[in-house]
């Protein structure tokens, strides 16, 4: 079966959030990198057994034991405690490249996370839908673990 070609809109994704937490740059940018790595969980709260390496080219990847897993992305550039950029396919397992940004600021008192995810690829309608929220879950477990701390 030939199908048309997608347009632009239907190969594009931007996605942007922002999340206030009652927390210093530091701690939440540590919390951050929890949530990226071993407190990375499910929408039913079941482990990703999600790994981090927070340095620029590491990795960041589904570690699902025995040389197994999912490779998400690479680490494209950190400034700690402000900037964490990864770009790579996620958990898309189609052609699909992203670039997601957690840029961090001082304000009111804690922080500012800014997040965008800008993807190009087959992105299909339910992808679309579940990444937005997807990463609003995600942003709001950063906060929960920041403001705990």
């Amino acid at each position: 079966m030939i199908q048309a070609p997608m347009s632009v809109e239907e190969m594009t994704l931007s996605i942007t959030q922002e999340m206030h937490v009652n927390a210093s740059l530091s701690v939440t940018f540590d919390a951050l990198l929890e949530q990226m790595g071993p407190a990375a969980q499910t929408h039913d709260g079941k482990s990703l057994s999600m790994k981090i390496e927070p340095w620029p080219g590491g990795r960041w990847y589904r570690d699902l034991g025995d040389n197994n897993g999912h490779l998400w992305g690479h680490v494209q550039a950190i400034k700690r405690p402000t900037l964490m950029e990864i770009t790579g396919p996620l958990m898309v397992s189609c052609p699909f490249v992203s670039n997601v940004q957690y840029r961090l600021t001082e304000a009111d008192g804690g922080t500012l996370i800014t997040f965008r995810h800008t993807a190009l690829g087959f992105i299909q309608d339910d992808h679309r839908s579940g990444m937005t929220k997807g990463w609003a879950a995600m942003l709001e477990h950063v906060r929960a673990i920041a403001e705990a701390r």
